[in-house]
């Protein structure tokens, strides 16, 4: 019996969401003998296909609901969880008539999807989640942008930095699935000294100091909207916080970027602003009407790689109503 675990792909959140689930599963649930694992991203095509769901059990976490009957477990805290009114719906009718109301899980009001999942298994399956207080911690200031500054967030002196840029950034889709089950055994700075880890970290950190560099040529800073397009360089990720280290006076960004398999539009709003929240623009329900989604203070919206002028046009109507928000 295999339970086949979907996460949000590079994602230092969706990573540890991953592996407190696979533990919590393997010391309190018991009905499977082994785990894989398949990273999903947000593309401008929806969310799981039916045929992809090959588990004996099949978990969702820390991404968008599939409304399947192949879904077994779904945990997810993100306000843009639904890709459609009638993916909610599905999801309501089975918390009503009780025949998911212990196996799929959502409130957007958790910081991040892992201790989410932790107080889900504790609460409710007497999970013991003690010996995961590290991974529980840096899930929650990753996810929820809770540096202590841009600089600790940039400069990346902690193990917990290290293993979100190579989760974040690395070209080798062999890595995460190698690194999911370690991430609740052993500590993470234990787990940054293993060799793959620092063969992995190594050219990352030259692309990072790279995309700091070029973000500072990109960026410029108008009404405190931030905006850089850098679909000319093809990348997998760089550091959303790069922009705040650079310009810590913007209050929000916009930035578009190039992957391999996606044209996107990152959207997010310092998280070091004084502002007040009631000030703060909602960035989850601006990226929706774009077919994307997020959070509150961050979110994302994904076009076609071909797309770059659709994804372009899209981006200054957002960053238009961003600095139009800043002068009212």
């Amino acid at each position: 019996m295999n339970c086949q675990v979907f996460y949000h792909d590079h994602c230092f959140d969706g990573a540890c969401s991953a592996s407190l689930f696979t533990r919590f599963h393997r010391e309190c649930i018991r009905t499977v003998d082994s785990f894989s694992y398949q990273g999903l991203v947000h593309k401008a095509n929806g969310v799981v296909s039916e045929d992809e769901f090959t588990g004996d059990e099949n978990a969702i976490v820390d991404f968008k609901y599939a409304p399947s009957p192949k879904l077994t477990w779904w945990f997810d805290h993100h306000q843009s969880a639904f890709l459609t009114p009638e993916y909610k719906a599905h999801f309501e009718a089975g918390q009503a008539d009780g025949s998911q109301k212990m196996r799929q899980f959502f409130d957007p009001n958790y910081v991040s999807c892992t201790g989410f999942i932790a107080h889900i298994a504790s609460t409710n399956f007497g999970f013991d989640i003690a010996p995961l207080k590290e991974l529980i911690y840096w899930a929650n200031i990753v996810d929820g942008a809770k540096y202590e500054s841009a600089q600790s967030a940039v400069e990346m002196a902690e193990p917990a930095m290290k293993l979100t840029l190579v989760i974040e950034s690395s070209p080798d889709e062999t890595i995460i699935p190698k690194l999911i089950p370690l991430l609740t055994q052993l500590p993470l700075q234990q787990i940054v000294d293993m060799p793959f880890m620092q063969e992995a970290l190594g050219p990352l950190m030259q692309q990072h100091l790279g995309a700091i560099d070029l973000i500072r040529d990109r960026a410029t800073v108008e009404k405190s909207v931030l905006t850089f397009d850098i679909t000319d360089q093809p990348t997998e990720g760089y550091s959303k916080f790069i922009p705040y280290y650079l310009h810590p006076e913007a209050t929000y960004v916009v930035g578009l970027s190039k992957s391999s398999f996606r044209t996107k539009i990152s959207v997010g709003t310092n998280p070091w602003t004084k502002l007040s929240p009631d000030h703060l623009v909602n960035l989850a329900a601006i990226c929706e009407r774009y077919g994307g989604g997020g959070h509150a203070r961050v979110g994302a919206i994904s076009f076609k790689p071909e797309q770059e002028a659709e994804a372009r046009a899209a981006a200054a109507e957002v960053a238009a109503e961003l600095k139009a928000a800043e002068v009212s």
